[in-house]
């Protein structure tokens, strides 16, 4: 009686894995695997930049007015995803049911109008429109820049003058001033009042909120809250000249011991704010790093705002 040599495929297949982890081989040279590994390491890098991206931007807030202005973003993508959602689902629905290859789809050579279609494709773009409009007339009112924020606390004063390529920051009611860095304390008010020596910029800070720019004889107003002690940048969002990209500036939200504190601090370090102080500040330089003075003599931000100082350079002084 002959006997089979022959295996079982299932068999020979546990035969061939067997010789090959014995041998030392992995599993993981199997193209497939290697494959569904990089498919995976993909998506979480993917998810860490997109996570990344939400520090230290507008939806990571950390105060009233940016907290508001998140909400706001919320809403506005919501309202729009219940539209782009649904068109590109029935875009996918109809390239399916019309394809060639289904019997069942019936072709209306004659088809023009439906009162009905009409109506829905006219209608949701109109609510869209509504409720978009009503959040930004509501938004605009409620977070207008000047509007001054209800709290029990005393807002702290400051004067914002955006230099070339630097921000000057003075505390008219302390008697100090400071570049290129700011300190607050939290969960109190800050009313700042912002001009520019020569051109247009823009004052932000992300994670309080509210953008606003700045203009040479012209005075705008902002109102900021910090709701946790910690370092926010800000920047200039506006182009304006060969140094803005190192236009920046760090808001250090310290609490009320701690602002005291450094306000001391500040007084004994020393420093006067003059006239030719401010002259030498004011002359075009990139990326300057932070200056404190501990007194002010003359207090320049009424000169400026009125369009008295005079801010006029030479191309090879600009650059």
């Amino acid at each position: 009686m002959a006997v089979s040599t022959q295996r079982h495929p299932r068999a020979h297949v546990a035969v061939q894995t067997r010789d090959r982890i014995c041998s030392g081989a992995s599993l993981s040279n199997d193209p497939r695997a290697s494959r569904r590994k990089w498919t995976h390491v993909t998506g979480i890098l993917c998810g860490s930049l997109l996570l990344a991206s939400c520090r230290e931007g507008p939806l990571d807030p950390y105060g009233p007015i940016g907290q508001a202005e998140r909400i706001i973003l919320y809403d506005a993508t919501t309202i729009m995803l219940a539209v782009v959602i649904p068109v590109i689902i029935l875009t996918l629905g109809f390239a399916w049911w019309f394809r060639s290859g289904n019997r069942r789809a019936t072709y209306r050579a004659e088809w023009e109008y439906s009162g009905r279609i009409e109506l829905i494709i006219w209608a949701i773009p109109a609510l869209v429109i509504l409720f978009l409009g009503g959040i930004a007339w509501i938004g605009s009112h409620e977070l207008d820049p000047p509007r001054a924020l209800t709290s029990t606390a005393s807002p702290l004063e400051v004067e914002v003058v955006s230099l070339d390529w630097r921000w000057l920051f003075i505390y008219p009611g302390e008697g100090i001033a400071t570049v290129n860095y700011l300190v607050i304390p939290t969960d109190v008010p800050v009313h700042f009042r912002l001009t520019s020596t020569s051109v247009m910029n823009s004052f932000f800070i992300p994670q309080l909120g509210s953008q606003i720019y700045t203009m040479p004889g012209m005075t705008t107003q902002l109102n900021l809250q910090a709701d946790k002690a910690g370092s926010y940048p800000g920047l200039s969002a506006q182009f304006s000249g060969p140094g803005f990209s190192d236009m920046r500036f760090t808001l250090r939200a310290e609490s009320g011991a701690g602002f005291a504190a450094w306000i001391a601090q500040t007084r004994e370090r020393g420093g006067v704010l003059s006239s030719p102080t401010f002259t030498e500040l004011a002359r075009p330089t990139r990326g300057g790093g932070e200056l404190t003075y501990g007194s002010v003599a003359e207090d320049p931000f009424e000169s400026v705002a009125g369009g008295h100082t005079k801010t006029h350079w030479s191309l090879k002084e600009a650059l």
